[in-house]
């Protein structure tokens, strides 16, 4: 799944003034979207017993989900090109 975050997205004005960023919990939203377009309904509570976030993504810049494995858990990386935004795991 791609995507990208647009300019004037609502996170983005305290994220941080003078030079956006998109927030982590924003490209968490989007992983677990491609999950569930995937795999179908999460439920809740859902963990994410590993997550680390190694680049900044800036708003515009357009980032690849890459999913593996099946319920209840799945990896995720997130990529810009080649370069590593964010991997991790959620567990259902």
């Amino acid at each position: 799944m791609q995507f990208s975050i647009p300019a004037d997205h609502p996170s983005l004005p305290g994220h941080f003034p003078g030079r956006p960023i998109v927030p982590g919990v924003v490209l968490l939203e989007h992983v677990l979207e491609a999950i569930e377009t995937t795999h179908g309904p999460l439920g809740a509570p859902l963990r994410l017993p590993q997550v680390k976030f190694t680049q900044p993504l800036l708003p515009g810049e357009r980032v690849d989900i890459q999913l593996s494995g099946e319920a209840p858990r799945w990896r995720f990386r997130v990529l810009r090109g080649d370069t590593l935004i964010a991997s991790g795991e959620v567990c259902a």
